[in-house]
């Protein structure tokens, strides 16, 4: 079991890390959610039945165990001013001027997906790893048609948000 746990391990650990990173701004806070989430994923696959995908699967436990951490963190007051020092620090490591343009324009719309309501954001994270609009809803547990809506509205925000960024 756990050489099985480490291959998926392996083989969706940039996908968790996306997830994580589209829920929690703070770079040691997210490396415990995704912690959270392997714990989480590899606990519950023992009560994996095959009635979907593996990948939809370990989505709906990244997604529900980020939602808790959300839910968990909310109650806590940050102080954001560590956050724009951790986000400072990594940027200063990068060398290029356009590594450092597409790296930004990547944080302000992980930025602006974490500003979403929760549901939303699950979609919104979901479209962009490439799922369908199916997987999404299986994920998700909402009607097929609903996707679509929410993706179109929450596309639409974003857009906006970042046009008054730049």
């Amino acid at each position: 079991m756990s050489q099985d746990f480490n291959q998926i391990l392996q083989q969706y650990s940039g996908l968790l890390g996306r997830v994580a990173a589209s829920y929690e701004a703070n770079h040691h806070l997210r490396q415990e959610l995704l912690q959270e989430i392997s714990l989480a994923v590899w606990q519950s696959l023992a009560t994996f039945k095959g009635d979907s995908s593996l990948l939809t699967y370990i989505l709906r436990v990244a997604h529900n165990k980020a939602v808790s951490h959300v839910a968990y963190h909310a109650k806590y007051p940050r102080n954001d001013s560590y956050c724009e020092i951790t986000h400072a620090s990594e940027s200063q490591t990068l060398n290029s001027e356009s590594h450092m343009q597409q790296q930004q324009q990547i944080n302000t719309l992980l930025d602006e997906v974490r500003k979403l309501p929760i549901q939303t954001r699950q979609i919104v994270t979901l479209s962009m790893e490439g799922l369908s609009y199916q997987d999404i809803a299986e994920v998700c547990g909402i009607q097929l048609s609903n996707v679509g809506v929410i993706l179109n509205r929450s596309k639409k925000v974003i857009m906006e948000a970042m046009a008054h960024v730049r």
